[in-house]
């Protein structure tokens, strides 16, 4: 069921039988999946390096061949990878907004939960109320009156640092992965600094770090980039080549490198909320790919839906 009520010129009063809040990966692929208009505050895209599985064939979407799969140097070879997520969310938020289950649009920036109803508004004053009888909640940053205060995982912080390469980022090396959980991954990408295909890379180093650590030095953004450079040279990789030693052997520069920013992520266990109407939800990983692996078999569910 969905019905609009036009209670002024600037509130519209939306009724649906099941909604989805969230902008996420997962939500955007539950609202293709569930045919469920999607509500959110803000635009949750997936993290610019997150790819599917080199297998999951997504041609009826029409993406540039480019996409599709991908293969990133490691110290241990090649590693396969299929298509950015980053390029399905997008491609996803336009099926859906193509027949109008954003309803919203991007122009709501806060929202308050009751039961069984949310309140919208952007900048500077309330634009819409949304009802309705089910709502699967898939994450917002800026809901207010939702959840009891949430306790935070055991690896609370989900820590980005982006490191820009001043001498030293040429190389043939993509990916990096670790056993611990400072410095977990690194990613090397061209530079986004530098105009032109000059072959120069940055990197991208991903940690897992408790709240305790995010405070602590030894975990800092100049940590993790001593670090990086540590784990570069024991694997091999050296800087700029600088000629010869007294006896001949090859010298290099050392890697020069600079902090650009370090972005961070809080993670909580599961929410319990104390308005009626609203349902935690979170695919599993298999869940999820028998989703998208059903658009190899023809079903297409980003491109008709199916009623709940």
């Amino acid at each position: 069921m969905f019905r609009v009520i036009i209670a002024t010129i600037s509130k519209l009063i939306f009724e649906y039988d099941n909604i989805i809040l969230g902008s996420s990966f997962e939500a955007l692929l539950l609202g293709c999946q569930k045919f469920c208009p999607v509500i959110f505050s803000d635009f949750e895209k997936p993290f610019r390096f997150d790819y599917l599985k080199p297998e999951i064939d997504l041609q009826c979407l029409k993406l540039p061949q480019e996409f599709e799969q991908k293969s990133l140097t490691t110290f241990s070879g090649q590693k396969r990878v299929g298509c950015p997520k980053e390029i399905l969310w997008e491609r996803m938020m336009f099926l859906l907004s193509t027949r109008g289950q954003v309803p919203l649009s991007n122009l709501c920036t806060n929202m308050r939960a009751s039961d069984n109803s949310i309140i919208c508004y952007n900048d500077y004053a309330k634009i819409a109320e949304i009802r309705f009888n089910n709502c699967y909640y898939l994450g917002d940053n800026n809901i207010q009156g939702l959840f009891y205060q949430t306790e935070l995982e055991k690896n609370t912080y989900i820590c980005y640092d982006w490191i820009a390469f001043n001498k030293g980022g040429k190389h043939d090396i993509d990916f990096i992965q670790t056993d611990d959980d400072f410095v977990k991954r690194v990613w090397f990408y061209p530079s986004d600094r530098i105009d032109g295909n000059t072959g120069v890379k940055d990197a991208c180093v991903v940690s897992l770090l408790t709240e305790q650590q995010v405070h602590d030095f030894q975990y800092s953004e100049t940590m993790a980039r001593f670090k990086l450079i540590s784990i570069m040279e024991k694997n091999g990789m050296k800087g700029l080549f600088n000629g010869y030693d007294q006896n001949g052997n090859p010298k290099y520069y050392k890697f020069k490198t600079s902090h650009i920013t370090r972005e961070k992520y809080a993670k909580r266990n599961t929410p319990t909320f104390k308005v009626e109407g609203f349902e935690n939800f979170k695919y599993s990983k298999q869940d999820r790919d028998q989703v998208l692996q059903s658009l190899c078999l023809g079903t297409d569910l980003l491109l008709k839906g199916s009623n709940v």
